[in-house]
């Protein structure tokens, strides 16, 4: 597994993942992770490091001093050829991840996403060409097509108005305490689970979030059946916004109380998904001072936040998770293999079997 998601302990022989080190004294260094261990040396002694701030931040597909736009996905590709060459697995995945930035910082339909494009193209004809003269048959596969978005739904700041929320405030600023609340959602794109520890608001909770404009549908127990997704761990409910539409994990009604890491790349301390940390602070007069100024007080040992991240959710114009109506807008498997089953689509579940035939 090379960068693919979920990485880590996996039964896989050979994985590459990053993973930031985060010493006692609160820093926070960027890293990967390797199975087996021994090949994280060998491999960042042959590539170079892995250039982590282009990976996902403000940073993200931008050309930065860290290196080029695509510099990610670079790294990454010629790390699943490293592991080819020394190793041939039976089956690699590789997560190529360039995409993922200007398509939710711009917008598919951004006249500079062209050039994105032809960057992953690239990338990925570069991989292809050197599995297929090692006999190696390549499979492109795209987990979701990003969507134009221009509404930004804030479903906790909705259950907090009617009182099921629960906040802690320390030192000033708010914090979702989801245990104590009676509703809680977390976001993830276009899909929201929605918890509820107070059954007896289900009904109440459903119609609520089904009324909010930018929701599509909420699912409750037989239509998260339906469709597939009613996991143990799943949401009591699961709201669905429009393709138009995104769900945030906002819940302070007031910007001055926002906590501490809402205004960083903080992806563990932040109740859902958060694509505004794809942005710098437009606020911000001299970012590139801030930022360094900021680093400063890292190098000779202050404690300091990176707070660049706005709050704005204005910002983001791409999002995924629902079904989009324009099947263009769809993912896709490439490949010339014949264990592609015919029909002109096929259900996600139904690719593990086609990689299965593949394999042989």
């Amino acid at each position: 597994k090379v960068f693919w998601w979920y990485n880590m302990y996996s039964s896989a022989d050979w994985s590459l993942t990053p993973r930031p080190m985060y010493p006692a004294d609160g820093r926070k260094v960027f890293d990967i992770y390797t199975q087996p261990a021994s090949i994280r040396t060998e491999i960042k002694r042959d590539l170079g490091e892995f250039p982590f701030p282009g990976f996902w931040g403000p940073a993200a597909g931008m050309t930065t001093p860290q290196g080029s736009a695509d510099c990610v996905s670079c790294w990454i590709a010629e790390s699943a050829k490293w592991v080819e060459q020394r190793q041939s697995p039976t089956l690699t995945t590789i997560y190529l991840p360039h995409l993922d930035y200007n398509l939710q910082r711009l917008g598919p339909n951004d006249p500079a996403i062209g050039a994105d494009l032809n960057m992953i193209d690239e990338i990925v004809r570069d991989l292809v060409e050197f599995y297929e003269v090692r006999g190696v048959q390549p499979i492109i596969l795209s987990e979701y097509g990003i969507t134009e978005t221009n509404r930004a739904i804030h479903l906790n700041r909705h259950f907090r108005e009617q009182g099921w929320l629960t906040i802690k405030e320390e030192l000033g600023l708010e914090l979702l305490d989801a245990g104590a609340s009676k509703v809680f959602a977390v976001a993830d794109h276009q899909v929201a689970h929605l918890y509820v520890n107070d059954l007896a608001l289900l009904n109440d909770v459903k119609a609520l979030v089904a009324s909010i404009d930018g929701v599509d549908s909420v699912l409750d127990g037989e239509a998260k059946t339906e469709r597939g997704i009613a996991h143990e761990r799943a949401g009591d409910l699961i709201a669905v916004s429009a393709e138009d539409s995104w769900f945030t994990y906002y819940y302070w009604q007031d910007d001055a109380k926002a906590p501490d890491f809402a205004r960083t790349v903080d992806i563990h301390r932040k109740p859902g998904y958060d694509p505004v940390e794809l942005f710098i602070n437009p606020e911000i007069t001299f970012p590139k001072l801030h930022i360094a100024r900021r680093l400063l007080q890292k190098k000779l040992g202050f404690r300091m936040l990176m707070d660049v991240i706005p709050l704005d959710a204005t910002l983001v114009k791409g999002s995924h998770g629902c079904r989009p109506t324009d099947r263009a807008d769809w993912p896709m498997l490439l490949s010339a293999i014949d264990a592609l089953p015919s029909g002109d689509a096929l259900k996600s579940t139904d690719v593990h079997e086609v990689i299965l035939r593949a394999v042989g």
